[in-house]
């Protein structure tokens, strides 16, 4: 080939997306777990898709990770088809699953050796890539130690370690933090965001925490299998562009009805408190304390947040949606079940 073809097929494969996704859908028997998703995620961006557990995340990502056959649709992973090039996709992809899959009874060094030998880095180039992803997530002091003597946290950034060791072009990370204490949660993203400046890769997570989908350069609001809505999370809240009043009364149901009389606004009970959107919410406590004919035992007001987005676009919290849940249960057994062959 050529110098100039040869340039030419790699601006093409930079151009390319890293993940294309065209009506991608999922059912086990009754339940459609995905329901027709459409999305693209660009070479070097970091992809969020934001539900509650259920919601369709971790069966969309077992899809792209060639761990499920999807029912129907089309799905790329590194501009290689998920069901026909599933040999081609494992060689370009990291994962790190929800639950740990590392071998405890050895040591983290040994853990990233085996994968090395796994994926076929070569021996030259191994040790190197080994001593800097450890680097990476402050683990290289602790590589002989093992992995049963480390605590939760730590054993979530050797698998993150040990998804980049092959350099694949896609890192996943399906709940990265989940069961992890908040201060720790914070200490995972701090090395993840440390990742995207220092290795060329897209990233695609999935959360139920509306604060990990702030590192996102886009997030897709994923609910019941369907997107409902995709964009970065500045223009997701801009899109709601009201403030969240949350009101606690002794009768929550007089107040969605008072609120309704008297200001024409509809209300919802999430959390044990009244939620109302409005526009500036520091102009409006003062006429519901003067008009909503009730009495407030207390107020709050909010500037819009991921949550906000989520119950203007679902019409619920993402708590509340999780309550209602049933895919994990419907879906987990077949899920488990493609990880182990």
């Amino acid at each position: 080939m050529s110098k100039a073809g040869t340039t030419s097929s790699a601006a093409a494969q930079s151009r390319e997306d890293a993940v294309e996704v065209v009506n991608l859908t999922k059912r086990y028997g009754d339940l459609q777990a995905v329901r027709g998703v459409d999305f693209t995620v660009a070479p070097g961006e970091t992809f969020g898709f934001l539900g509650p557990n259920g919601a369709g995340k971790s069966t969309t990502i077992s899809m792209l990770c060639t761990l499920i056959k999807p029912t129907s649709g089309l799905a790329k992973v590194a501009g290689f088809d998920v069901v026909t090039q599933r040999s081609e996709v494992r060689r370009r992809i990291g994962l790190v699953f929800q639950d740990t899959t590392l071998d405890d009874y050895l040591t983290a060094e040994e853990n990233l050796k085996f994968h090395a030998e796994l994926y076929g880095v070569p021996r030259s180039q191994a040790l190197e890539r080994l001593e800097t992803v450890l680097q990476m997530v402050g683990l290289w002091e602790r590589r002989k130690g093992l992995v049963r003597t480390f605590s939760g946290g730590m054993k979530r950034r050797l698998e993150i370690a040990r998804g980049l060791l092959h350099s694949p072009r896609v890192l996943f990370l399906d709940e990265p933090t989940v069961g992890l204490d908040p201060q720790t949660r914070s200490h995972i993203w701090s090395y993840i965001d440390d990742l995207r400046t220092k290795e060329t890769i897209t990233i695609f997570l999935t959360t139920h925490y509306m604060d990990e989908a702030e590192h996102c350069d886009r997030i897709a609001i994923i609910d019941q299998g369907r997107i409902v809505i995709m964009d970065t999370p500045a223009a997701l809240k801009a899109s709601v562009g009201r403030d969240r009043v949350q009101i606690q009364t002794d009768d929550h149901q007089a107040a969605i009805l008072a609120l309704k009389k008297k200001f024409g606004l509809e209300a919802t009970v999430s959390e044990g408190q009244v939620v109302v959107h409005v526009t500036a919410g520091e102009q409006f406590v003062p006429k519901l304390f003067a008009d909503l004919g009730m009495a407030i035992s207390s107020v709050s007001i909010a500037r819009p947040t991921l949550d906000d987005v989520f119950m203007t676009y679902t019409g619920r919290t993402i708590r509340d949606a999780e309550a209602s849940s049933s895919e994990r249960l419907a879906a987990g057994p077949w899920i488990r079940a493609a990880r182990r062959r």
